[in-house]
């Protein structure tokens, strides 16, 4: 009856699936939903529905032994249905689309408009330009020289417009490149075996399709999903997909079901693949990622993650852009329609609240574009008004039809004044100046180890308050060596001298622990030179190898006098025996048996010891509780594993019973006990040192057990004796943290993490628990910015949660790599704190520049306007102010952020984000040197000619060819500002601002060479800059007004800011800029009605604001990320708890629209620093 049931179904499947399978027996969906059970429900699966794996493997036209016959049409054909064996990356972005995006920025597009008209203007030339009637208003009528050389400023203006857009995007495709020239480095070197046409061959990865047998053995990373045909004492390690430390038993009757990216941990066997690419269960996660982007159009997804991880099973459809990507959830009310449109926002905003910086620059910038919106408006109401009434009321000329056109080209000079005022006062530099910033500290962290994947977690790092990280491989090396031993009745601390041991000892010492170890564990040379050995294979047993190396002992030459094939029986490690013996067969026809395994079992099995000369002597129970005393449990509290190492001879006849296990595995011979460590790596403990000094805390979360993981924080240096902190393991922790209901609660969070510094037996989700707490917790005044280190897939969660995640480059899975912010190339925690020290020092670059950028634009912007309001024309000319104002910011935003870092930057507590930008040291330097500019400048306008005994330039009659005494002015300025460059250098107030100058060359020939460019701009510029050359003594006085600036600036440092009360910082994030709307909504998951339509009301205005996206291309171009991240950062952790997607609301615009709408925030800035 089964049979026939069987075939029934099989002839229903047929027709239903028909269509679809093309002429196999399993159609993709159904061998999806197949990989989703576990256990014994999956083998019942397979044998209803299938007869067993015979009938998997006869549906998918393959042999269970020869595998795939290797037709090239038949594997082609397999592509085609069941999809290859790789996850697509995302398309990269062209080089024109960068530049798109690029353009986007609103100042640049200001910028463009205003070039734009110019560019028209200049070219159109009224009729009545000479009718006596229509007025002499000398106002703003350029002389000759200008109106010819009219369109050179628009064309100025376009140029420096192109220079900013070729920068960022360029910035942008090279760091793309990189990044996906080191995947497909990775992707191409990994193969595996598989059986074709009864041949084992090795294929690369990408190869393997649907129906191919695969040989699984001990060390692989399964390359797809499959189920096991037969296996030998198969143990999985699936923690990388479900976070479970403990190995899986796989067994083609119990649980045949293997997963891609799981690894083999024991034993060997043959699968059958049944599925690949995205379609496997890490695809799956990799597709939720928004990694793979095209291939699920064509395929709607069903695949939800049957994962501990997974408890919100939120499926995301992606169009084919991540950023449109929505997130359904379970609908939490009625705002079915609103939903997409609000998910769009979120996701258009990336995965994190903007970077601290980022946010204050946001903030800043818009302070200061409304300040020049204000000042360009009043300058062009001011001029008008002059004119009219000049004009119509003074002069009582009446409005001829026949001047209209001409007086419409003085108001449209007297916008495009207003505009030059406008484009003085936008910081144009400053999205320059962060990027440059930021790429140039990205391109020199490759050589610190920090392969960083998105650009503002470089910046974000400076600001972190704590660092969680892991412990293996982190902290440690990740490679187990033996430091302590117990021979021959001595207790050595260190790798004792292969002299002082007894022969007969070290020789079966040696023997025991080469014989009885897997033959696939070895010990490589390093693969790069001076690194350390490469080991292979089960971690403790390299140890031992290693241990067996120093004492100047090969184990090879054993091994191959006694090859595997040779042993006579094998007892495997499995966790009942906690110990592994083998059994050889001497060449006198009697049987030895090695043994080895944890201390504490195997010396229960002990009744004799070797001694000191070789020689087994009694070993009596009491020797045992004294030997667990004095050795073992010191080894243990130093953090070391401890491993017992025994044999036993037996005669050769009778022969012995090997089976009855218990009686074989007693009245052993001790040889000797070790203690096995992973070393913390050497550089670690200075490291965290630093990290302290440098206000960040340090907590270690790790998955080993409490001692072990006590006496490693010690040695690194996170705890110090007799200090008050808290050592708790995973249990103890949720006990602590969740209420009756095992919900976890924020208070009580905060009672535990400040304290916290060592998490140990911790599972994945405890970390992300910690993780969010941390990063929630409202306890101290700063928001605490939290970066974790991780290198399991099971990590994914926690490091998309952290400000800043770190995945590991060589030990980490590519999920970790995937939610990651930066790749720690080395897997060395060192690497971190240089990645803190860049963080910091680009924070300052940008501070520095801004401290120079502002003090131009305060000149600039009032000397133009008070220029325009008293003498009706700017001293400074529009081509005049664009050279001073862009390639002045374009240089000097080169030449302050390149500044490299030093070790005096982790001296200092992080800044936080409630710190303001500009400080009011900074502020106190702006307004000092703005005073001694203005005073020198007007100065010059109004008493130069007397000075200099020169025609004056002010009110000069019409087209009079450019005047020396404006380009005194013009070039005094110029001077100023290359003084002041120098003063920039130092933030906080330092005296010597020439301290390091030479270590950047890049600040030295900017400053020369602009020095350089304004000699030809003066002597040769003419016209089109409205130059006229001056001589030598004009010359000196110019460059001696400008060495002032120095003396000026020691003379503002020798101010207490403690006397000037006034000054307060701008750019500031207060606490209610901080909070997103949304993320106060996070938890109250009933929201009454008003509050709804509130919240739609917002997203309209939220919206409306996105069209300004303040100034900052910055927000963009992080937007924009690499590869994939940009789909990756946008949508929250899949994996992660609590309906996290509710937090990726959107605070550039709240910000922003705080910003705007009160006037509290922005009043904060002082006038004088628009």
């Amino acid at each position: 009856m089964g049979d026939m049931s069987n075939s029934d179904f099989y002839a229903k499947n047929q027709r239903n699936e028909g269509n679809h399978d093309g002429g196999f027996g399993c159609s993709l969906l159904e061998l999806r939903s197949l990989m989703e059970l576990r256990g014994t429900e999956a083998v019942v699966k397979i044998q209803e529905d299938y007869g067993g794996t015979e009938g998997l493997c006869k549906r998918l036209k393959t042999s269970p032994t020869e595998g795939l016959p290797g037709v090239a049409t038949d594997l082609d054909k397999r592509r085609e249905i069941y999809g290859r064996n790789l996850i697509p990356p995302k398309k990269p972005k062209t080089f024109l689309q960068l530049v798109w995006e690029a353009l986007q920025d609103v100042t640049l597009i200001i910028l463009e408009i205003a070039a734009m008209i110019s560019l028209g203007l200049s070219f159109y030339q009224p009729p009545g330009e000479g009718s006596e009637s229509c007025g002499t208003a000398s106002a703003g009528v350029e002389d000759e020289g200008e109106s010819e050389a009219g369109w050179i400023e628009g064309a100025a203006i376009l140029l420096s417009v192109v220079c900013v857009v070729l920068v960022t995007a360029f910035n942008d495709w090279s760091k793309e490149k990189q990044f996906r020239g080191l995947q497909s480095r990775i992707e191409q070197e990994q193969k595996f075996q598989v059986v074709r046409g009864g041949q084992v061959i090795q294929l690369p990865v990408a190869d393997i399709v649907v129906g191919d047998i695969a040989q699984v053995k001990y060390g692989d990373l399964l390359p797809a999903d499959g189920v096991l045909i037969q296996g030998n004492d198969l143990k999985i390690d699936e923690s990388s997909l479900t976070g479970e430390s403990d190995h899986v038993r796989k067994a083609a009757d119990k649980d045949p079901m293997l997963l891609s990216g799981t690894h083999v941990m024991e034993g060997s066997g043959r699968m059958l693949v049944t599925a690949v690419g995205v379609n496997s269960q890490t695809g799956i996660i990799f597709t939720l990622l928004g990694a793979g982007g095209e291939e699920e159009e064509k395929k709607e997804k069903k695949g939800k993650m049957q994962d501990g991880n997974m408890e919100n099973n939120q499926t995301k459809v992606k169009k084919q852009d991540g950023a449109a990507a929505m997130e359904m959830q379970p609908l939490k009310s009625a705002e079915g329609g609103d939903m997409d449109e609000k998910e769009k926002k979120k996701a258009n905003v990336s995965k994190k609240e903007k970077s601290v910086l980022q946010g204050k620059l946001t903030k800043l910038a818009v302070q200061i574009g409304k300040a020049g919106l204000v000042m360009s408006a009043i300058t062009v109401i001011i001029l008008v008004l002059y004119f009219a009434i000049d004009n119509f009321v003074l002069q009582k000329r009446q409005w001829l039809p026949e001047c209209t056109p001409v007086y419409i080209q003085y108001f449209v000079k007297f916008f495009i004044i207003g505009v030059t005022v406008l484009v003085v006062a936008v910081p144009e530099g400053l999205p320059l100046a962060v990027t440059i910033s930021l790429a140039y500290s990205v391109k020199k962290m490759m050589k610190d180890n920090n392969l960083v994947r998105h650009l503002d977690a470089c910046e974000t790092m400076g600001n972190a308050t704590a660092i969680c990280s892991d412990k293996t491989g982190t902290l440690t090396t990740n490679r187990m060596t033996v430091v302590q031993a117990y021979i021959g009745d001595v207790h050595y601390k260190e790798i004792p001298d292969p002299s002082s041991l007894p022969p007969k000892t070290l020789d079966i010492l040696i023997n025991a622990i080469s014989i009885n170890s897997a033959y696939t564990t070895k010990i490589l040379p390093p693969d790069k030179e001076g690194g350390l050995p490469k080991q292979v294979g089960n971690k403790t047993e390299c140890g031992l190898l290693g241990f067996v190396l120093d004492l100047k002992r090969d184990y090879q030459p054993i091994r191959d006098q006694m090859p595997e094939e040779k042993l006579y029986k094998v007892y495997t490690f499995n966790s009942v025996r906690k110990s592994m013996s083998t059994v050889i067969k001497l060449p006198d026809g009697s049987f030895r048996m090695y043994s080895k395994g944890a201390s504490e079992i195997v010396l229960k099995k002990c009744s004799r010891i070797l001694n000191e000369t070789g020689e087994p002597r009694v070993f009596r129970p009491r020797d045992k509780d004294e030997m667990v005393k004095k050795v073992i449990e010191p080894m243990a509290c130093d953090g070391l594993r401890t491993i017992c190492v025994g044999y036993r001879d037996f005669a050769a006849d009778p022969e012995p019973e090997w089976d009855n296990e218990n009686d074989i595995l007693s009245d052993l011979t001790a040889i000797c006990v070790v203690g096995i460590e992973d070393p913390v790596r050497p550089e670690v403990p200075d490291a965290i040192q630093k990290c302290q000094r440098a206000g960040i805390t340090v907590r270690m979360v790790t998955g080993d057990n409490i001692n072990t993981a006590r006496a490693i924080a010690i040695k690194c240096g996170i705890i110090h004796p007799g200090e008050d902190f808290l050592c708790i393991d995973g249990k103890e922790f949720n006990r602590r943290i969740r209420n009756e209901k095992g919900e976890v609660e924020q208070e009580r969070i905060d009672k535990v993490w400040p304290k916290l510094r060592v998490l140990a037996r911790s599972s994945p989700t405890d970390k992300h628990t910690l993780v969010k707490g941390i990063i929630d917790s409202t306890l101290v005044d700063q928001r605490q910015v939290v970066a974790v280190t991780g290198d399991g897939t099971n990590d994914g969660p926690a490091l998309k949660k952290a400000d800043v995640g770190f995945a590991m480059g060589i030990a980490g899975t590519d999920v970790a790599k995937e939610a990651s912010d930066i790749i720690l190339t080395d897997d060395n925690f060192s690497s971190i704190v240089k990645a803190v020290m860049w963080g910091r020092n680009v924070y300052d670059s940008i501070s520095k520049f801004l401290q120079f950028q502002l003090t131009v634009n305060v000149v600039a912007v009032i000397v133009a306007f008070t220029g325009a309001c008293i003498t009706q024309d700017s001293p400074l000319k529009a081509v005049q102010m664009l050279w001073v104002n862009l390639i002045m910011d374009t240089f000097a935003s080169l030449a302050l952020a390149t500044e490299p870092p030093t070790e005096s930057l982790l001296m200092r507590k992080p800044y936080g984000r409630n710190k303001p930008l500009i400080s009011s040291t900074m502020t106190k330097n702006i307004l000092g040197h703005g005073v001694y500019q203005l005073v020198i400048i007007f100065t010059l306008l109004f008493v130069g000619e007397e000075i200099f005994d020169i025609d004056s330039g002010r009110n000069a009659p019409l087209h009079s060819p450019p005047s020396e005494h404006y380009t005194i002015i013009f070039n005094t300025f110029v001077m100023m500002q290359l003084f002041n460059e120098i003063n920039a250098r130092k933030i906080h107030g330092e005296r010597n601002v020439f301290d390091g100058i030479f270590r950047n060359p890049i600040f030295c020939s900017i400053v020369f060479g602009t020095f350089a460019i304004q000699i030809v701009i003066v002597q040769f510029g003419g016209k089109p800059f409205s130059c006229s050359p001056l001589d030598l003594e004009k010359w000196m006085w110019c460059v001696f007004l400008g060495l002032g600036e120095l003396v000026w600036g020691q003379v503002i440092a020798s101010i207490p800011n403690s006397k000037l009360k006034f000054l307060k910082g701008a750019g500031q994030l207060t606490q209610k800029d901080e909070m997103p709307e949304e993320e106060l909504n996070e938890d109250n998951e009933e929201i009454d009605h008003a509050e709804r339509e509130l919240r739609r009301g917002q997203i309209l205005w939220f919206r409306g604001l996105n069209r300004i996206q303040t100034q900052i291309e910055v927000v963009n171009t992080f937007k924009s990320g690499t590869s994939f991240q940009g789909a990756l950062r946008r949508q929250s952790s899949t994996t992660s708890q609590n309906q996290d997607v509710t937090n990726i609301s959107s605070p550039s615009h709240v910000s922003l629209s705080n910003a705007l709408s009160s006037p509290t925030s922005t009043a904060a800035a002082p006038a004088g620093q628009c």
